[in-house]
Parts: C-alpha cells; structure tokens; sequence
C-alpha cells in the first residue's frame, strides 16, 4: 500500500468511523479500522460487531491493498498532523507496520492483517426507500431525547420506526419512550416503504445516524429488514442490527380525552421552567403548574433551600386544575418545539398530558405527571 491523501478529508472520515471504535475491546482487531485501498479512493472501516460504518475518500493511489491500523491512535496522529501537508501512507510488509509521513512528521504503526477483520453481513435487505437526509434528521432528533437508557428494558433502548396511518394517509413515524415521557414524529410514508416491518434502531446507531445525517444534503438511501438496517449518505454508508425485540403497544398510552387546553408562549414558559427548579432538589426536580383562567403559576417548595414561584399569562379557560412535572422533562420537550406557542392537553393532576407545537400537527409528545 502506498497512498497519498489531503488531511482534510482524512482527519473528517476518521473522526466519524473512530467513533463506532470502542475504546476498550477484547478483541484486538476491532480497536482497529480497515484502510482498503483501490485506485484513486480509499475506503474505511470501523465496526464493533453490531454496527458497521464505511467512509469512502479520494486519494492517490493505484492497486488495491488493505491493512488495519489502531483507529483511535491513527485518529489522534492524523488531526495533530500539520496544516497544509498532504500525508502519505505507506505499508512495510515485513515490519507489519505502516508509515505515515506529513511534511517534516513521522510516524509508524503496528498493523493487523486485513484478512481478520471481521465484515457485517446485511443480506436480504427486502424494503428500500429514499427520503431527504433534513426528513430523517428531524425523525431523529425530535425523538431520541426519550430513548430509555434502562437495560433491562431493552427493547426502549432505541427508536422504532415503523409504517403507519394519521388521518387515512400512510406514514413513517419515530417513536421513543422510557416510560416517563414519549416522542412521536412522522412524516409521509417514501415509496418503497410500503409494508415495511417495525424495527427498534438502537441508541448507538442513533447517536452515529444522527452525526450521518447532521450536515448531509440531498437524500439518503434506507434499506432494512427485521433484523438489519443499511443507510447510506454520499460516500458514507451506516449498516447495524436492530434491537430484537417487541415495541410496547405506545398509542395505549396517548391520551385521547384531554379536554382542558392551555397555550402559552414556549421560550418564556422554558425559561420560568428553567428559573423556579433551580430550587427543586436535585433527586426529583419538581415543578408544579397551577392553572387557572388566563394564568399559570409555575412554582417550587423545597424545605432545604426554599421556595419559588413565577406566573405567566396564558390561554386557558377551563376549571383550576394543578400538575407536577419534572423540570428536565418539560425542558427537553420545549426544546424539541420550532414555533412560539406549545399547546399543553391536560386531564386531571394523574393522566398523562400531552404537548404539541401549535404549528406541527406531525409532531407529539406524552409527558407523565408526578406528585408534588
């Protein structure tokens, strides 16, 4: 193997496969990441058995060759390396070692044959679709804040993606719940989407989509089956398993009889969510609201520190009716509103309660009362 290649690029493809690399493994070959190179392109891989990401990037080079190096500390050398330098790699075979030189800069790495590095097989991807990398980018991240991070739960550690119907129209939704609070986003159903199974994408692939997705522009391919999921993104292609498991029965859980509505501005709402538990203890974090005609009044008791309280104008007319919520909760579902109002549906001081953006019906969130 002898390449050269512009640090840039590198440094950028690195940063996103070292990132699937965990930083302890009893497996010395999968602390490191596969550089196969071809003519002109060089092609990286990083997997940790359950999930497979390749990044492919110009170079110069011709022939086709493959090593492993450590990916971490091939990471860490290569965005130390200077500016303006372009780095090459060369292999010494009998040394089982690779050289990286960028201007004055060398350095030299022990190797792992090619061969061992294990390969993720994603076969019989029967359901493929297509849809703009900013659609899938909002699935995910309106939801993956309510990922739950309790194992022995599993089957709530991730997303579930899943055909379905809001109003008689198909839909690709994304759902997420720890048991505390759930998020629902959907979007229209992509063609080729038509039948295609539920699955739960699990909270590392999430985390990594997330960053596939984060400055993508154009669509990006999804392709997946009961127990797999391939997307790819340009030159960057995400392959993982998915959690084998049974998604809850979720819609049992949205209220439907919420009759009392109260819209209130969302930022200034957030901030006096924000301001009044900065006294709540730090084990529940308690914030109740008490509502009545025009008004609400957020307010915290806390006998070791004292008290506070803040009210705020609202749109409300229904009877007086106070809730407690965790601060974190509320604070996180705001965050998740694009336009100025939230709309809370309430029931009574021990339903569930639901909060929508005034201006994004494909949206909702569930939020679970707690006692105050």
């Amino acid at each position: 193997m002898r390449l050269t290649i512009d640090k840039p690029s590198l440094a950028k493809a690195l940063a996103h496969v070292a990132s699937v690399v965990e930083r302890r493994n009893t497996i010395p070959i999968l602390s490191n990441v596969l550089l196969a190179a071809g003519t002109n392109e060089l092609r990286l891989t990083a997997t940790d058995l359950d999930m497979e990401l390749v990044e492919t990037v110009p170079c110069r080079s011709s022939g086709d060759s493959a090593i492993t190096v450590p990916a971490h500390m091939f990471y860490d050398i290569v965005r130390k390396l200077p500016e303006g330098n372009e780095i090459e790699l060369e292999r010494d075979a009998e040394q089982e070692r690779v050289v990286i030189t960028s201007g004055p800069a060398q350095f030299s790495l022990q190797t792992l044959p090619a061969d061992d590095f294990p390969a993720l097989s994603v076969d019989d991807l029967d359901h493929s679709f297509k849809l703009p990398a900013a659609d899938l980018r909002r699935l995910i991240e309106k939801t993956r804040f309510a990922i739950s991070t309790e194992e022995t739960r599993y089957y709530l550690n991730g997303i579930y993606l899943h055909a379905a119907e809001t109003d008689g129209k198909p839909t690709l939704r994304a759902v997420a719940t720890d048991g505390h609070r759930l998020a629902q986003v959907e979007l229209p159903l992509p063609t080729g989407a038509e039948g295609m199974p539920g699955v739960i994408v699990p909270r590392k692939t999430v985390v990594e989509l997330s960053k596939l997705v984060e400055n993508a522009d154009g669509e990006v391919r999804v392709e997946l089956s009961p127990a797999k999921i391939r997307v790819s993104a340009g030159r960057v292609v995400l392959a993982s398993k998915l959690i084998d498991g049974t998604f809850p029965d979720y819609e049992r859980v949205i209220p439907q009889g919420n009759d009392k509505r109260m819209e209130v501005d969302n930022a200034a709402f957030a901030q006096a969510v924000d301001r009044v538990s900065t006294l709540s203890s730090d084990k529940g974090r308690a914030v109740k609201l008490a509502l009545s005609e025009g008004k609400l009044v957020l307010s915290v008791n806390n006998p070791d520190s004292g008290s506070a309280t803040e009210e705020l104008a609202v749109d409300y007319g229904f009877d007086p009716l106070e809730i407690g919520f965790t601060a974190r909760y509320l604070l996180d579902i705001t965050g998740q509103l694009d336009s100025g109002t939230a709309e809370f549906q309430l029931a009574d001081p021990g339903s569930p309660t639901m909060v929508r953006d005034v201006k994004d019906p494909s949206a909702l969130y569930v939020l679970m009362p707690m006692r105050v």
